[in-house]
């Protein structure tokens, strides 16, 4: 047998590279539909989820956050009520040898990890990615879903979850906030929670029901406003809020308790100047795009077109919060070398 030409040889090639940039492209949707069919497979099959435990989502994209992450992954895992804490890494450019080294403490495989902690790549940067479901990794009924640059100490993470447990449908969390339908422009607007009113919670931290992921990525409905979140690189954490709210007919649940380390912050001496413990390494280095002024702007078109392609506005609202003692802001910023409350 002849062997091939430089002609066949060129053409294999070609088809190879394109193959693989089509894979390369299409990754955030075959990532979808291999969870959706994974969880339709487990279906009645699957051992019954944990009431008693908990499964923490922590999500990732900045390299330079990843001592923070190791940090923050280690400290949920030794929580007694947390089964599991996944992190999911959303930055598909890293190599695989450095978020292992980073990850790991600089050691070898598992070393300075603690066993309850799972790494897993998405296949994008996608947002939609943080609320895929995940049966062979989430066996509780509850899962949070957290930043990278978010801890809320022990007492506060028990207090989220009971409260959870209470509640029995709606989504709780630690940080509100609210919209409004501006009138005058004809559109809805995203704004800071209200005195004692708000109708969403985000996803620094949020508890939620592990079958509102399905719900959120599965849902044919939803479709074309996962396409939105993708598009603008935001609101996923506003289309949950939609998606807990048309499940449950209830608002969230606003709890305060305990303390909530936010290196994100920007009230943070670090964030400002750009120096200290953080070294400035928190700022504008998320899964989302952020900016000022413009991200609430960029929000309230979220809204408005989630209500367009709904053709419905299930967000609810709510009003007081379900609170351990009595206290006021509960994220912690460093400030004059001192852990102090954000809004000193």
């Amino acid at each position: 047998m002849p062997p091939p030409s430089r002609h066949i040889l060129f053409l294999l090639l070609l088809v190879v590279a394109v193959s693989r940039a089509a894979v390369t492209h299409g990754g955030a949707e075959e990532e979808d539909a291999a969870a959706c069919a994974a969880a339709n497979r487990t279906g009645t099959d699957a051992a019954p989820l944990r009431p008693d435990r908990l499964t923490v989502l922590v999500s990732g994209y900045s390299e330079r956050r990843l001592p923070l992450l190791r940090a923050v992954a280690s400290a949920y895992a030794s929580h007694p009520l947390v089964l599991a804490v996944i992190v999911l890494w959303c930055n598909p450019s890293t190599p695989d040898r450095l978020l292992l080294r980073r990850l790991r403490g600089g050691g070898g495989v598992g070393v300075g990890f603690p066993p309850r902690v799972k790494l897993r790549r998405a296949a994008s940067a996608s947002l939609n990615s943080r609320f895929l479901p995940r049966p062979s990794d989430i066996r509780t009924a509850a899962v949070a879903v957290a930043d990278d640059d978010v801890l809320p100490d022990a007492a506060a993470l028990s207090f989220a979850f009971a409260a959870w447990q209470q509640a029995a449908g709606p989504l709780v969390g630690f940080f509100p906030r609210s919209h409004h339908l501006d009138l005058t422009r004809g559109r809805w607007a995203y704004t800071a929670a209200e005195p004692g009113r708000y109708s969403m919670v985000l996803t620094k931290f949020m508890v939620l029901g592990a079958d509102l992921l399905y719900r959120y990525s599965c849902s044919p409905e939803l479709a074309a406003a996962r396409t939105v979140v993708d598009r603008v690189r935001n609101c996923e954490d506003i289309l949950m809020n939609f998606v807990a709210a048309e499940e449950s007919g209830a608002g969230p649940v606003l709890v305060e308790a305990g303390g909530i380390r936010d290196w994100g912050d920007p009230r943070n001496d670090a964030n400002a100047g750009g120096g200290g413990e953080d070294g400035g390494a928190m700022r504008d280095v998320g899964l989302s795009a952020t900016g000022g002024l413009g991200h609430w702007e960029k929000r309230g078109e979220c809204i408005t077109e989630f209500h367009q392609i709904l053709g419905r506005m299930p967000l609810r609202y709510s009003y007081g919060k379900v609170m351990e003692t009595t206290v006021g802001e509960q994220g912690l910023c460093s400030k004059g070398g001192r852990l102090v409350r954000c809004d000193e």
